[in-house]
């Protein structure tokens, strides 16, 4: 990560804890503000950590492989009585 996207991160976590406090001055302790809070302490935590001790970059993206599925039809045989379930319309018997 370079010093300006850590510099960019921190900002953004600098934006969160205003619109926090923001909402702590008009909910006061209501508990989603509570686990908000919560939840910024451990991204400040993280974010520290992260400058600290980075772990190392990805040297090289590794291809997806591609499956090739045939334009060909297939045996319909091998679809008998197999369920349609969330396809749409309800369960019937396949036929030819």
């Amino acid at each position: 990560m370079t010093r300006s996207e850590i510099a960019e991160l921190h900002s953004a976590v600098d934006q969160l804890q205003q619109c926090i406090g923001a909402l702590r001055g008009r909910y006061g302790n209501a508990t989603s503000v509570l686990r908000l809070e919560n939840d910024l302490e451990r991204l400040t935590l993280d974010a520290e950590d992260f400058e600290q001790a980075p772990p190392p970059e990805l040297t090289s993206r590794r291809e997806q492989e591609v499956i090739y599925v045939p334009d060909s039809k297939s045996d319909e045989a091998a679809w008998m009585g197999a369920q349609d379930e969330g396809l749409g319309f309800h369960s019937r018997p396949r036929t030819k």
